[in-house]
């Protein structure tokens, strides 16, 4: 199974190659995965799309398991249900939240 970490590196590639599309999102995203293979990342869609790992400001923040990262970016599980039944937490813009669903199209 993929680890979070190897996740985030593949999504880092995939956003280099789709800047624009990427960029229109426009927002700011600090990921919080907990456990195995975790860590904190920053994906910057707005003025420079990229991923960079470490903490740091965000629009909005996600906060879920690794493994839960991993498997919603695979297509194994819906972020809307993950956060229904309290396994991903959002702070900051809701509205940003939602464009989450952009997100994962663009890096799966």
């Amino acid at each position: 199974m993929a680890t979070a970490q190897e996740k985030m590196a593949e999504a880092a590639t995939k956003i280099a190659e789709n800047k624009d599309k990427a960029g229109e999102i426009g927002a700011t995203y600090k990921f919080v995965l907990d456990g195995e293979g975790g860590g904190t990342w920053i994906i910057n869609l707005k003025d420079a799309p990229g991923v960079t790992e470490g903490d740091g400001e965000a629009m909005c923040t996600i906060k879920m398991a690794a493994s839960d990262y991993v498997d919603m970016v695979e297509g194994k599980a819906n972020g809307q249900q993950l956060f229904f039944t309290g396994k991903l937490k959002i702070e900051g813009d809701m509205g940003l939240a939602m464009k989450l669903q952009k997100l994962t199209e663009i890096i799966k």
